[in-house]
């Protein structure tokens, strides 16, 4: 392991601390001709382009299995699970369901002023379409975060996409059908999210499409972003640790570690004002990477993409994490309530020495799908408002219109808009013959 140092007193700092913030984010230019090439032959043909790159990327044969997964599948890796395991599941989903309950919006109408009504109808999305990553990658964990505040907000169908190459964990199947799944179709990568966007014969179109993937199902959500609705693009996993004296270098290197052994493009970065927290920190991370049985991504994402950064001050620290606007912070200081104050961009912020951002990952309740990449600056985590439409509901008098029409053809006027104008003078001047 050669994780960077920096310090904020060095002159080359800024440029450094620039090129962090920035992350790795060059795409594969290759990679989106390919993703546009499957999207538009999903488009085209439907269910034979879905089948067929089903057949070449996962050697799948959904004639043969089918592309739906039968809910006697369902049952037996239900059956495949012991009674712990399914108490577990059923306990972060209790969770996470309330924490997201906190979050729902009611319909509302204001008739204060004579003659006028306003307000705002909610309305959920009727079909929302959630990916959930397969083979290696089997998290039932991004079932119950992508799926449940869907079910919250009270979309009418949920439909789930995940590679079957490999099988399915029985736990992610498990996990669909807790927390209300409806349906689940065994498609991945960009077909998948084409099959979802644009619809065929097997796979129904949604209104919007959330969830994880590859470099492959990133590109595809903002490709099809505009016929269907999509939470966000994703980029790698990322952690910031805000720590000073007070903090424990075994628990801060695990969980630089949590996050590095997720991909070799994960970020990982500590500032604090104790260089000699670094130290001990740099021991502790050589010593628990042994430990791993994926030694080699995290060792790739500590040498690439990390950074251990020793700053003036406390305030200091603060600042530099404002910049960076993690996905995950943690505030491992002896305070963190009144350094919480402080912060302004972060997805998710962990307060204190006994909050590791493992537990938002499975049961805390707050939903674990976040801005990445430094859109903390102005985006915020997956949460029942992503499945939920806002319509503008306006009725106003004869007498409301005679108050306000004259400032309303006055306003279209100005802006030569005459037609406007009209549509209001001519009801203004039937009211007045009348």
């Amino acid at each position: 392991m050669n994780i960077k140092t920096y310090t904020t007193t060095s002159s080359q700092f800024t440029a450094q601390f620039t090129k962090l913030c920035a992350r790795n984010l060059d795409l594969d230019m290759s990679a989106d001709k390919v993703v546009a090439e499957i999207i538009e032959n999903v488009r085209k043909t439907g269910d034979t382009a879905l089948f067929d790159y089903t057949r070449k990327f996962d050697g799948l044969d959904l004639n043969t299995v089918g592309i739906e997964v039968a809910e006697a599948e369902i049952d037996t890796a239900c059956n495949a699970l012991s009674s712990s395991q399914i108490a577990d599941i059923e306990l972060a989903i209790d969770r996470i369901r309330t924490f997201h309950q906190r979050q729902l919006r009611q319909s509302w109408f204001d008739d204060q002023e004579p003659g006028v009504l306003l307000g705002q109808k909610i309305t959920p999305l009727q079909r929302a379409g959630i990916y959930v990553p397969g083979g290696k990658a089997s998290y039932p964990s991004s079932v119950l975060m992508n799926a449940l505040p869907a079910q919250v907000a009270g979309v009418d169908e949920i439909i789930m996409v995940s590679p079957a190459a490999q099988g399915y964990n029985p736990a992610v199947l498990a996990a669909a059908r807790l927390c209300g799944v409806d349906r689940i179709f065994r498609i991945g990568g960009a077909q998948a999210v084409a099959a979802l966007a644009y619809g065929t014969a097997s796979v129904p179109m949604v209104d919007k499409i959330v969830g994880p993937g590859n470099i492959y199902v990133a590109l595809a959500k903002r490709r099809v972003f505009g016929r269907v609705g999509i939470d966000m693009v994703a980029g790698p996993s990322e952690i910031m640790v805000v720590a000073d004296e007070s903090a424990d270098p075994a628990f801060i290197a695990a969980d630089l570690l949590s996050q590095a052994e997720h991909d070799e493009l994960a970020v990982v970065v500590l500032v604090t004002p104790s260089a000699e927290l670094v130290e001990k920190v740099k021991i502790e991370l050589r010593k628990q990477l042994n430990l791993l049985s994926r030694k080699e991504i995290a060792v790739r994402s500590l040498n690439d993409q990390g950074a251990l950064i020793t700053t003036a001050s406390l305030e200091e620290a603060l600042d530099l994490a404002n910049q960076f606007a993690a996905e995950h912070l943690e505030l491992a200081v002896s305070d963190p309530l009144l350094a919480l104050s402080s912060i302004k961009n972060a997805g998710a912020i962990f307060l204190g020495h006994s909050t590791p951002e493992a537990l938002g990952d499975y049961l805390a309740g707050p939903n674990h799908v976040l801005p990445t990449a430094g859109t903390a600056r102005f985006s915020s985590p997956l949460g029942v408002d992503d499945f939920l439409k806002k319509s503008s509901v306006l009725s106003f008098s004869k007498a409301a219109l005679q108050t306000y029409g004259k400032s309303v053809t006055a306003l279209a006027e100005m802006e030569g808009l005459e037609a406007h104008a009209r549509a209001v003078s001519l009801r203004l001047e039937k009211e007045n013959k009348s």
